[in-house]
């Protein structure tokens, strides 16, 4: 698969397979994911990748919270979307969530029908791995973003290997859970976890495809020979 079919195959799966990935693999995807860029080549990414019986320990960790705790589960570490949002960030936004619902026929008015949904997140909708992401709790916007690069080059080298993703900034909503858990030191912070496995294709959460933006609304060309 080359670069061109990564990217535009690449979207966030919400159901996948009973199939393990091999550990092989997710080290491959794992290690080349580190040629990302960074500020200075800080590289300032820390990934704790599980598998296995790690997995479903921390699926029965918060699998009976989900009842009582969502949406807000024990509060957030760091605010994912900016308050008030503004135009053109909040219809897009909305459009997403509501093509989501529609290809599992759950209604706007069904709040448990989507927290149910939601709470998926937190059985990493069926993936046999699961990555985290963390980073030093005093670092700056710029190694933010370094780290948004790095995770955006797991995402594509795992369609390298034939393999989905899901990016979960969800699991910020239980980072005291997770840093118990993962025995995360005090300095380092939960940036996001991730879904990583095989896709399920029969299953209609998987048969939809985010909308994005036309070039124009977003780029500018300037001085460019015709």
């Amino acid at each position: 698969m080359d670069i061109f079919d990564a990217v535009s195959s690449r979207y966030s799966c919400r159901a996948f397979l009973d199939k393990p990935v091999p550990e092989a693999i997710v080290r491959d995807i794992v290690e080349r994911a580190a040629r990302a860029p960074s500020a200075g080549n800080m590289q300032p990414w820390r990934v704790y990748a599980l598998a296995g019986q790690r997995v479903e320990e921390l699926r029965a960790l918060l699998r009976p919270r989900m009842a009582s705790e969502l949406p807000k589960g024990e509060g957030v570490e760091y605010v994912i979307y900016p308050q008030p949002m503004t135009e053109p960030y909040r219809q897009r936004s909305f459009k997403v969530g509501e093509l989501l619902y529609q290809a599992i026929g759950v209604p706007r008015e069904d709040k448990a029908g989507r927290y149910r949904q939601f709470g998926r997140n937190y059985e990493f909708f069926g993936a046999p791995v699961a990555l985290f992401f963390a980073r030093e709790k005093d670092h700056g916007a710029a190694q933010w973003a370094d780290i948004g690069g790095y995770l955006q080059t797991v995402a594509l080298l795992a369609r390298g290997h034939g393999l989905h993703t899901c990016p979960q900034q969800a699991w910020v909503s239980f980072h005291k859970t997770v840093r118990a858990f993962l025995g995360l030191p005090d300095h380092l912070m939960i940036y996001s976890g991730m879904a990583l496995g095989y896709e399920d294709p029969a299953v209609a959460i998987n048969q939809w495809r985010a909308p994005r933006a036309p070039l124009e609304d977003f780029a500018t060309f300037e001085g460019f020979e015709t």
